[in-house]
């Protein structure tokens, strides 16, 4: 029931200063009317009876004097049966819907249902008639898609409530009621199969918060192996623009061991959105074989829409990822790019005439980026399972710096580091990110000290490489030529990855570290040559028979073979192992 309403006083771009009469909220949505529509917005700062808000549509035509009613309700999704599979806006509308209604140029002051109100689910109840249930705990369940939905007493309701009545089994709308719970007082609250939850607060409904230790794994060899990624941890990939962010993260949404895949286009450009848009509906999902989108929700956000809607896509993905890690599910939200949402905040801040900090950003840019990584993590909830979200965020520095603000405030959140190379990535080499500057405080798939002993040669290799550069290669010598081709051997054979090759595109667990163990060996060998020219040629065709293994299948006979003859090779030439390698192979 709105019972608060304003008069805009002052307009300053997407944000609006309203003089109001009663009670306001911060995060409170409200509406301004102009032109017949009303543009939906929140509540950001409240000064005496002025508050200011930001309006997540264009603002063109508001005026001083136009009217403004306050919802009395934060900003907010709807959670429930139906989000998978959705493509929605950052303020949960659904593009497909929205797109029909209003044509392929959107109208402001459009708002739909997130989910849909005439589709009928088949509810079976788990709890019964005079069971005692908190938040969060499970009413029934609903089939949707491969997952078993849990309707679950809405998070908003704190204490203990008796159930009073709920429905048999049967099918029931998403606004159904489907059952009454009592409280202590006696009040009656009913319960559907679809609730709403604050965006910008956490859901905190777990009995446990654990440390993340299993990796989660993406079948990308180099992240894998080299820069781990925990499941319910957090990691960035900045880079300049085309280094690649957001085909990894493609190629990571389709292949990470995880049950949801959320991607959050918060602000990325619009011709990379319209392709992922045509290209996840007709994806097959490897680990079903169904729609690769029928576990897969899309937050809509791109740089020719509203800035201020680039926070509210941030806010409503990492809490729709909390929604189903609430049901013990495994969940990977994908941020791209969150430097979008920085400048938004930058904007922002701005016009709220806030003291800058560094490169014009709000002071409170570290503490609001460290708030969104933390609502990662991994959980353990009240009837024993385990959930988790993960949050990997690209950054899109301009140039490549990765010294600038939203970077280095990301890097001191995250546990992993995935910075791309435009070096790489000009030289074609896949994925671009850098051996060298990239980092994981995780625990991967491959013992630390083999990884130590495989990455020391692509650090003295490079160090070999720069050096030819300023005495050339006649002016290096053949044990430090080695060194460097065996640390460009491990990069061409195991860093790099044929995303469009059907077996190396994704690479399992125990191939990566079946095949890393032959790598291994290869490092640790000792080879003799007679000159430069000879080696470049031994290693170029063992690279070659290398990768030719590397688009094998797993354990076929064309596998075995090549095998064999990748050890025939190197038997003829190595004169056994360096032994300061002897433990490492142990």
């Amino acid at each position: 029931m709105i019972d608060t309403k304003g008069t805009v006083v002052a307009v300053n771009g997407n944000m609006v200063s309203v003089r109001f009469d009663g009670a306001v909220s911060m995060n409170e949505v409200g509406y301004v009317k102009v032109g017949g529509k009303k543009l939906k917005s929140e509540v950001i700062r409240i000064r005496g009876d002025i508050s200011q808000l930001q309006v997540f549509e264009i603002t063109k035509g508001i005026t001083v004097g136009d009217e403004v009613e306050y919802s009395g309700d934060m900003l907010a999704v709807e959670v429930g049966p139906g989000l998978l599979g959705q493509v929605y806006d950052g303020l949960q509308n659904p593009l497909p819907q929205l797109a029909a209604q209003t044509g392929s140029f959107l109208e402001r002051g459009v708002y739909l249902d997130a989910l849909p109100t005439d589709k009928e689910w088949a509810f079976t109840p788990v709890a019964k008639v005079g069971d005692k249930v908190e938040r969060a705990d499970t009413l029934g369940t609903v089939p949707e898609a491969a997952f078993t939905h849990r309707i679950m007493v809405p998070f908003g309701l704190y204490g203990t409530y008796t159930i009073s009545s709920i429905k048999s089994a049967g099918s029931y709308k998403i606004r159904d009621t489907i059952a009454e719970l009592k409280d202590e007082k006696g009040n009656i609250v009913p319960v559907a199969l679809s609730f709403r939850w604050p965006v910008k607060r956490p859901v905190d409904c777990y009995e446990e918060r654990l440390k993340p230790v299993d990796p989660m794994v993406t079948r990308v060899r180099l992240i894998d192996t080299f820069f781990p990624v925990a499941r319910g941890g957090t990691y960035c990939i900045p880079g300049p623009f085309g280094a690649g962010k957001t085909v990894l993260q493609q190629i990571t949404s389709r292949h990470a061991d995880v049950d949801i895949v959320i991607l959050a286009a918060c602000g990325e450009r619009a011709g990379e959105v319209v392709e992922t848009l045509k290209e996840f509906p007709e994806l097959t999902d490897p680990r079903t074989g169904r729609s690769l989108m029928e576990r897969t929700i899309i937050i809509c956000n791109t740089s020719s829409m509203p800035v201020a809607a680039r926070e509210a896509s941030v806010y409503t993905a990492v809490t729709l990822a909390e929604y189903y890690r609430q049901m013990g599910l495994h969940v990977l939200l994908l941020a791209d790019s969150t430097s979008r949402w920085a400048q938004a905040m930058r904007e922002m801040s701005g016009r709220l005439e806030e003291i800058p900090g560094e490169e014009a950003f709000p002071a409170y840019l570290e503490s609001t980026i460290a708030s969104f990584y933390e609502r990662a993590g991994l959980v353990r909830l009240k009837d024993g399972s385990l959930g988790s979200v993960t949050v990997g965020g690209t950054v899109s520095p301009a140039g490549g710096n990765f010294e600038e603000p939203v970077t280095q405030a990301t890097l001191k959140v995250v546990g992993a580091f995935h910075g791309l190379s435009r070096e790489r990535s000009d030289a074609r080499k896949y994925p671009a990110i850098h051996p060298l500057d990239s980092w994981s405080k995780y625990k991967g798939i491959i013992p630390a000290e083999k990884v130590a002993y495989a990455h020391g040669f692509m650090r003295r290799g490079s160090e070999v490489e720069q050096m030819m550069k300023v005495v050339g290669e006649e002016g290096t010598s053949l044990d430090d030529y080695v060194v460097y081709l065996k640390g460009d051997f491990l990069d061409s054979v195991y860093f790099q990855q044929n995303s469009f090759d059907a077996v190396d595109a994704a690479v399992s667990p125990e191939r990566q570290a079946y095949t890393f163990g032959i790598i291994l060996k290869i490092l640790a060998s000792k080879f003799t040559f007679d000159d430069k020219n000879e080696a470049r040629s031994w290693f170029n065709k063992l690279r070659q028979k290398f990768l030719d293994y590397n688009g094998s299948e797993w354990k076929s006979e064309r596998f075995a073979s090549l095998e064999k003859e990748i050890e025939s090779t190197v038997a003829e030439r190595s004169k056994g192992v360096d032994k300061a390698a002897e433990k490492v192979l142990a």
